[in-house]
């Protein structure tokens, strides 16, 4: 997956956490039941495992770690920078932008291939 589609879905579910958040704030019983992005996301980029039945706790853990790692590093990486974003907006003070504005600033620049 490239890191283009990461960074959208990433953003996704960022935006997709501050509207149940926003819907929360508005009816307290409002059913804002996830409808799983993240555990999408982790389908498509986390690859599968196999692992040698006579392996030891070590190996294991140095094979999940191989196999698992960069996934990993891709989705953190995507979402630290949608954070960092965000926060400079906050930390700016401005009241001009909105959260939803800098998600949505950060999936257009990517749709656009600018990395």
């Amino acid at each position: 997956m490239e890191q283009r589609e990461i960074m959208q879905r990433c953003v996704g579910i960022l935006t997709e956490a501050l509207e149940m958040r926003r819907r929360l704030r508005a009816d307290p019983d409002a059913d804002v039941t996830a409808d799983s992005a993240v555990a999408g996301l982790l389908e498509d980029m986390l690859p599968r495992i196999q692992l040698p039945a006579e392996a030891g706790a070590r190996e294991v853990a140095e094979i999940v770690t191989e196999k698992l790692g960069p996934a990993i590093v891709q989705i953190t990486s995507a979402l630290t920078f949608a954070f960092v974003q965000l926060a400079e907006i906050h930390d700016e003070g401005r009241t001009d932008v909105s959260s939803a504005d800098v998600l949505r600033s950060i999936s257009l620049h990517y749709e656009r291939g600018t990395s």
